[in-house]
């Protein structure tokens, strides 16, 4: 009899920590990908077009957003263009960057 209820735990246990793993996810803040769909979902809503138009919109919004650079995206990006005209080895690499990230 104990073997069946060791082996009842044992099936119930996986189960038990899914469904608390699916509990805490729901609890968890938005991604930034959740915010950028709930942002351009909101422009298509002031739009007052119609639903079918909704996908098309929301492809070309989302694509729009996510090619937007931060200002430290475009920093980095020509810090590493500076350091490369350095012709320094790229061990040297990250003392650089930092340093010119910092500026």
């Amino acid at each position: 009899m104990k073997q069946w209820i060791t082996v009842l735990a044992l099936a119930v246990a996986p189960m038990l920590a899914a469904a608390q793993a699916a509990d805490a996810k729901k609890d968890a803040a938005p991604t930034a990908q959740q915010n950028k769909m709930s942002s351009c979902s909101a422009e298509f809503k002031k739009t007052g077009k119609p639903g079918g138009e909704r996908k098309a919109y929301m492809s070309d919004c989302l694509k729009k957003e996510s090619d937007a650079k931060t200002a430290q995206q475009n920093k980095m990006g020509s810090c590493s263009a500076e350091f490369k005209k350095t012709g320094k080895p790229g061990g040297e690499r990250q003392a650089y960057m930092k340093e010119c990230l910092s500026k």
